[in-house]
């Protein structure tokens, strides 16, 4: 490739890369290859997508059984008893997932709406900054996070963007 074509190469990279790698809103790697390979992941998904909190936490109860080392996994348990409004719960399965991977997308955006529903906007704003780092070239989970914080200054209540 001649020189002078290097910069626009990469910068065309750049912008195109990340559109290959979107994840859903609870998962950092393809829920879709999680799926796929995992049938109680897959049931987990399908729970969450129905709004049957109480199956996706027997679901994904079952793949941390069989792998405790699963981020994505722990979101998803965090994410449910979020929604059954169990906060202690959820606030310890989001650990687990950050324990694991500390940059994970859906965990900070997750955890940081669990500090917004419990009245704590500084360790919201918190998760936000560091979704601000780690997605630099901007993702769903931090501009869903800014919503919610911008929403809870403006009203001090949390509006649930998800």
């Amino acid at each position: 490739m001649p020189m002078h074509l290097i910069p626009s190469a990469l910068a065309a990279f750049l912008i195109i890369a990340p559109l290959g790698t979107a994840h859903a809103d609870g998962g950092e790697s393809s829920d879709n290859a999680q799926a796929s390979t995992n049938p109680d992941y897959a049931a987990g998904l399908k729970a969450v997508e129905a709004k049957d909190f109480n199956r996706a936490l027997a679901a994904f109860g079952k793949v941390v059984a069989a792998n405790d080392q699963n981020p994505d996994a722990w979101n998803y348990l965090g994410f449910s008893t979020r929604k059954l409004g169990r906060f202690e719960e959820a606030e310890r399965h989001y650990a687990k997932a950050l324990a694991i991977n500390p940059e994970h997308r859906g965990a900070n955006e997750y955890l940081g709406e669990l500090y917004l529903q419990t009245g704590r906007l500084k360790k919201a704003e918190e998760r936000l900054a560091l979704l601000d780092r780690v997605c630099w070239l901007g993702c769903d989970a931090y501009t869903d996070l800014k919503h919610a914080v911008d929403q809870f200054k403006k009203t001090g209540k949390y509006t649930a963007t998800d």
